[in-house]
């Protein structure tokens, strides 16, 4: 059985838990992160940087959220989330790496402030909070007419994306109107599989 080693409450670690459950595939899922003191150690053995998640297939060590989902879709065969035609998969990719290039400093930035009392909060937190909505505004646009991100059907794309970007919006900042990309966070929020995935 495939074992995913990272906490429930990672976004990355969602992220490979809503593949597993909305494909079915069996999979044990193991408390590791730097609150639980066990990413030193053996750790490193498994994944040098220490963080999550990190999948374990037999003797296959996996690490980086993307790569696994992209190593899970293409073993398992699931060409309806992960399309063997280069430009469908382009279309897919492209949104994946997006979210690490384009969005993700700013959302771990916002993440770790924005609970915090203003006078605590990194002094770019203005800018990043915004440079994150316009980013945010990018996918809203382009998603508009669409049920998911690439078409009508859920693909890796919206695996990867919708726990980080469900928690975006859930943000205490200003951020614009975003209905096409709320609309496609409350499709989600109907599949069981999501559900489960980000209930960390």
């Amino acid at each position: 059985m495939l074992r995913v080693l990272g906490r429930a409450t990672s976004g990355n670690v969602q992220k490979v838990l809503f593949f597993l459950e909305e494909t079915g595939t069996p999979y044990s899922r193991e408390d590791y992160g730097r609150q639980f003191n066990n990413t030193g150690g053996d750790y490193l053995k498994l994944n040098p940087n220490g963080k999550v998640p990190t999948l374990v297939d037999g003797d296959t060590v996996i690490w980086e959220s993307h790569t696994i989902l992209r190593y899970l879709a293409s073993k398992g065969g699931k060409t309806d989330l992960y399309p063997t035609d280069l430009v469908a998969r382009s279309q897919v990719e492209r949104w994946m790496d997006w979210l690490l290039a384009s969005v993700n400093y700013q959302y771990v930035q916002v993440f770790k402030d924005s609970k915090k009392a203003d006078n605590e909060r990194a002094p770019t937190f203005a800018a990043d909070a915004k440079e994150l909505g316009a980013q945010l505004a990018i996918l809203d646009q382009a998603i508009a007419g669409k049920n998911f991100v690439t078409g009508n059907s859920l693909s890796l794309a919206d695996i990867a994306m919708g726990p980080v970007l469900h928690r975006c919006l859930d943000f205490p900042i200003e951020l614009p109107a975003l209905a096409n990309l709320r609309a496609w966070r409350d499709r989600l929020k109907e599949k069981a599989s999501f559900k489960k995935a980000t209930v960390g």
